[in-house]
């Protein structure tokens, strides 16, 4: 809705700064993901926007990490592309969202920037049951490690998924196994704990 009537930049920056300033209550070691839309590249002034949300809310730009689907990059690549290194060359990390569907192209792997490559869940949903998914999904976190980036897998839900991606070495993953969404109020809590479980692992 707010990018069919022209409020996705305003939104957008709201949403980027607000983030930034609830991330910067974590510990240091958490970060934060914001997804981004392909509209939001059209003025051509998203690094400074991202500049000006790191600045206001003091959060360290390694604690960022921008999130785009392939669609950014159809209309202007030249101009996404320079955003892109711009926004690289402030510290901020920028994944490639829902990889394997729609305009998926590894010569956008190639081109751009990216920290990050996220498996769609479409993918992640079928594993153990689907050969082809599983295929798939080796084929994209060997490219990633082959690349030297990072690899996360989309809405896992089960153990038997996250069994398998640990076995196909997926660097991370997300979904409701983990948890479902909850209310700003209850996610410093949330983080607390699974940063005190992922220090005990380690």
């Amino acid at each position: 809705m707010c990018e069919e009537i022209g409020l996705i930049g305003a939104v957008g920056e709201f949403v980027l700064t607000r983030a930034c300033r609830d991330a910067a209550c974590w510990p240091d070691s958490v970060k934060i993901a914001v997804n981004l839309s392909a509209l939001q590249f059209k003025s051509g002034t998203l690094p400074a926007v991202v500049a000006h949300a790191l600045r206001v809310s003091g959060l360290d730009p390694r604690r960022l990490e921008l999130e785009i689907t392939e669609s950014a990059m159809l209309d202007d690549t030249a101009s996404v592309l320079k955003q892109l290194r711009d926004i690289k060359q402030l510290g901020v990390l920028i994944s490639l969202d829902d990889f394997g569907t729609g305009y998926s192209s590894l010569s956008h792997i190639r081109n751009f920037p990216f920290d990050r490559v996220k498996i769609d869940q479409s993918f992640v949903r079928d594993l153990g049951t689907n050969s082809d998914s599983l295929a798939i999904v080796r084929a994209v976190t060997g490219l990633c490690g082959s690349l030297g980036i990072l690899s996360t897998a989309e809405g896992v839900e089960t153990l038997d998924q996250l069994n398998i991606l640990v076995a196909e070495k997926c660097d991370s993953a997300q979904g409701y196994y983990f948890s479902r969404p909850v209310p700003f109020v209850e996610t410093l809590p949330f983080v607390s704990r699974m940063h005190a479980l992922h220090s005990q692992a380690a």
